[in-house]
C-alpha cells in the first residue's frame, strides 16, 4: 500500500563541525568513572529526575535536571555491579534495577531491584529475582503496566558466562512483581531458541519489555537469528510458543567502533501509550553496520498490529552516508506520542577521526520522518583503554526531554544531560548559526509523482554537493559533485524517473565545506 507523508523542510538542520549546541548542557558528575547511563523523569513530579551509571553511581535532581546530588548505591546483601535501569511506577516511586555482586553468593547471580519513595534521595536494600545457582543473570530491563502497576523485567541467563562449550547456552527470562518490587515471580523462559555464552553476536541479548494499551507485554531481543519478538496477552502467564522474526541485523549486535573497547547495537523497545494517533504502535530502535563497518547507523522499525507485521527499516540519523552513529537509546513522550532518540555521532569529522558528538533525533509523526539536533556543547575523543559502557539514555514527558550521555576528556569520564524543551525545539537554531553559507534548502512540490524543484540559496561562492539517498542511507542520485556556485538562488529540477526511484521516502542533502542541510522528499 502506498503511504503519503508531507514533510515541511525548515532551515534548521545545519550541521557544523565548529558550531555549538543550542541546548544547555549540565554536568551530572565526573567522579567515580560514570559510564553506561540511564535516566528517568518522574511523571508525577517532573522536577524529580533520577539517573544511574556503572558501577554503583546514582544521581537525583529536584529542579528538572539543572543541578544534581551525587551518591552511590549500596546493598550489603546483594551487592551492586552495574547495568543500571532507572524507572518509575504509577505512584511516582523510583526503581534502580542492577546486577549483583553478593558477598555470600556468586558474581552477577541475580537481578536486583532497589526502590526510592523520596525522589531518589534514599534507596531501600534490594530485592531480587533470577537466582539459579551459579548461572549468570545479565542485562535486565523493565516496563511498568500503567493500569495494574505491575513491574515486568526481562534479561539474559548464561549457563556459564564466556563459555565456548556447546553444552552451555544463553536464554531470555521474564519475571514480574505485583507488589511494588517487594517480591518477584518465578522466572519464566520466553525464548525457545537459545544462544551461546560468548556474549557476542550469537548470544541472545538485549531483552527489553514494553507494555501495550490493553496490558499486552511485548519483548524484543537479538542474537543469532537477528531481531526477534515475543508477546504475552495474559499478564506474562503464557507466551507465543516461539519468538517471531522481526528483521535482520547485518554484522550482528557486537561490532567495532574506533576508539571504543567494545560497542553494541542492542535493540530498545517501546510502545506508544499516548492518546495520539499512533497509540499502540510498537517501536524498535537499534544500530548496526548493514552499510559497512565504517558507516554504522541508527535504525527504527515499527508494528501497528501488535507485532504481527513490521514496517520497512527506517534510518534515524539523516546525515550523508559514510560516518559513524552508535549506542542509541529511545523514549516516547506519553502525553503526545513524540519519539526521541539520542546517540553518539561522528558526522562532523573526518572518517578516520574518533572525535565524537552527541545527537538527538525527534519524530512527531510516528517514526515516518526524523529531525536531528546536535546536543553536546563540547566534542570528545574516547579511548579504547577506558570502558565506555554499552548504552546511554533519554527520558521524555510532557515536552520535557532529558538525554544522558558519557564524555571523556583529560582521562576523565563524566556523565552529562541537556535541558531540552520539546515545545521550542528547533527555534533557537534559526539564530545561532548565521555563519552558514546556505540560507535555505527546500523542494516543491512535496510529495510529488515524478518531478520536484529543489531550491537553495547561497550567501557566498561555494563548492556544492547535492545528492539523494534512500531511507537506509544509500545514494541513489548524484546531482552536483563539488561544483562551484556563486552567491545567489538556484533551482534544480529533479526527475525521479531518471533514477528508477520507486514510491517512498528519500533524503536530499546539500553540503558545502563543513556545512550541510538535509531534507526529506516523498514520492507517491
Amino acid at each position: 500500500m502506498k503511504r503519503l507523508f508531507i514533510f515541511l523542510t525548515l532551515p534548521i538542520l545545519l550541521l557544523s563541525a565548529t558550531g555549538f549546541a543550542q541546548f544547555q548542557n549540565v554536568l551530572i558528575s565526573s567522579s567515580n568513572s560514570p559510564e553506561e547511563v540511564s535516566i528517568c523523569i518522574n511523571p508525577k513530579n517532573p522536577n524529580q529526575v533520577v539517573a544511574g551509571a556503572n558501577i554503583n553511581n546514582v544521581y537525583h535532581s529536584t529542579n528538572g535536571g539543572l543541578s544534581w546530588a551525587v551518591g552511590t548505591l549500596s546493598d550489603p546483601t546483594n551487592g551492586v555491579y552495574g547495568d543500571p535501569c532507572i524507572f518509575t511506577d504509577t505512584a511516582g516511586n523510583f526503581y534502580f534495577i542492577h546486577l549483583a555482586d553478593p558477598p555470600a553468593g556468586n558474581w552477577v547471580d541475580r537481578i536486583v531491584c532497589a526502590k526510592s519513595t523520596n525522589g531518589g534521595t534514599t534507596w531501600s536494600n534490594g530485592t531480587y529475582t533470577g537466582l539459579n545457582g551459579t548461572k549468570v543473570q545479565d542485562k535486565a530491563w523493565t516496563a511498568v503496566n500503567p493500569v495494574t502497576n505491575e513491574i515486568y523485567v526481562t534479561w539474559t541467563q548464561f549457563d556459564v558466562y564466556n563459555s565456548s562449550a556447546t553444552t552451555d547456552s544463553s536464554i531470555i527470562l521474564f519475571s514480574k512483581s505485583t507488589d511494588g518490587g517487594a517480591t518477584w515471580s518465578t522466572p519464566k523462559r520466553i525464548s525457545k531458541n537459545a544462544g551461546d555464552c560468548i556474549d557476542s553476536d550469537n548470544t541472545v541479548e538485549g531483552a527489553i519489555p514494553a507494555v501495550g494499551p490493553n496490558g499486552e507485554i511485548y519483548v524484543v531481543w537479538t542474537g543469532p537469528n537477528g531481531i526477534v519478538f515475543n508477546k504475552s496477552l495474559d499478564d506474562g502467564n503464557t507466551w507465543l510458543p516461539q519468538e517471531t522474526f522481526v528483521t535482520t541485523m547485518p554484522g550482528g549486535w557486537d561490532y567495532n567502533i574506533t576508539g571504543l573497547s567494545r560497542c553494541n547495537g542492542l535493540p530498545i523497545t517501546l510502545c506508544d501509550l499516548s492518546n495520539g494517533p499512533n497509540r499502540g504502535t510498537i517501536y524498535i530502535n537499534w544500530t548496526d553496520q548493514r552499510n559497512g563497518t565504517t558507516d554504522t547507523d541508527v535504525f527504527l522499525i515499527k508494528s501497528t498490529d501488535g507485532g504481527s507485521t513490521w514496517s520497512s527499516v527506517m534510518r534515524v540519523n539523516n546525515d550523508v552516508p559514510g560516518k559513524q552513529q552508535f549506542l542509541t537509546w529511545m523514549s516516547i513522550d506519553k502525553t503526545n506520542g513524540n519519539l526521541y532518540f539520542d546517540f553518539y555521532d561522528r558526522r562532523n569529522y573526518a572518517a578516520s577521526s574518533s572525535q565524537t558528538d552527541v545527537y538527538m533525533a525527534v519524530s512527531s509523526d510516528g517514526g515516518n520522518t526524523f529531525t536531528n539536533y546536535k546536543i553536546n556543547q563540547a566534542s570528545f575523543t574516547p579511548s579504547p583503554s577506558v570502558f565506555f559502557g554499552d548504552y546511554i539514555g533519554i527520558s521524555a514527558f510532557n515536552n520535557m526531554v532529558r538525554p544522558v550521555w558519557m564524555s571523556y576528556n583529560g582521562s576523565t569520564l563524566s556523565a552529562w544531560t541537556a535541558i531540552v524543551d520539546g515545545v521550542t525545539l528547533g527555534i533557537s537554531e534559526l539564530n545561532n548559526h548565521t555563519a552558514s553559507p546556505i540560507e535555505y534548502l527546500q523542494n516543491y512540490p512535496n510529495p510529488f509523482n515524478q518531478t520536484t524543484w529543489i531550491k537553495f540559496k547561497l550567501l557566498k561562492t561555494e563548492n556544492v554537493n547535492l545528492g539523494v539517498y534512500d531511507v537506509l542511507g544509500n545514494k541513489v542520485a548524484s546531482l552536483y559533485e563539488n561544483e562551484k556556485f556563486k552567491e545567489g538562488s538556484y533551482d534544480y529540477i529533479f526527475n525521479a524517473n531518471l533514477y528508477d526511484m520507486k514510491a517512498g521516502i528519500y533524503y536530499y542533502s546539500l553540503s558545502c565545506d563543513e556545512y550541510q542541510r538535509t531534507g526529506k522528499m516523498v514520492i507517491h
